[in-house]
């Protein structure tokens, strides 16, 4: 979990990572209070594995949560691409992608991690254009699984983290 959380602050601009360890909602409320934060997102452990990524507004009351959460059926981690990644390498810039082949479900989870990161939807050469360092990817297999990925520009090649969605959950209980 902690490699994942790593591995996305590298990857997505202008974040803060904090373990958690036994903060509650609360606690990570007013934690991310401190910092100014005026959006958290959390990854819990779901039937002892990597399981869910959760995504949070801060409001004045604690934290409100936003739709989706990603249930996640593997990850491969930046360490995993090997040379393609340089150690320690930061993403300073990002855009999302436009993949040519979607369905429905990935259309719109492009355009929730849109507004939540506060990230461009471009097409994969307006972002090599605008100079962009990277491209998260959310594409779509055959079998109409979603992968959540991150290409360094203009190399075009995939650096991580790689996150294979398990599913989505759009409605948020109370």
């Amino acid at each position: 979990m902690r490699t994942l959380c790593r591995d996305l602050h590298y990857s997505i601009p202008f974040t803060v990572r904090i373990n958690r360890g036994k903060l509650s909602l609360e606690g990570i409320a007013e934690k991310s209070m401190e910092f100014d934060a005026k959006k958290v997102v959390i990854i819990e452990r779901w039937k002892r594995g990597l399981g869910k990524i959760l995504f949070f507004n801060v409001e004045p009351h604690g934290l409100g949560g936003t739709p989706p959460i990603i249930y996640i059926y593997s990850v491969e981690f930046r360490r995993d691409f090997g040379e393609q990644m340089p150690k320690g390498w930061r993403i300073k810039s990002v855009a999302i992608a436009v993949s040519s082949k979607q369905n429905f479900e990935a259309e719109k989870l492009e355009k929730a991690l849109s507004n939540f990161f506060t990230l461009p939807i471009l097409s994969l050469e307006e972002t090599v254009k605008r100079k962009y360092d990277a491209a998260m990817q959310i594409l779509t297999d055959s079998l109409k699984r979603i992968t959540i990925t991150f290409k360094r520009i203009p190399e075009m090649v995939e650096v991580g983290p790689q996150i294979s969605v398990w599913r989505l959950i759009w409605k948020l209980e109370k």
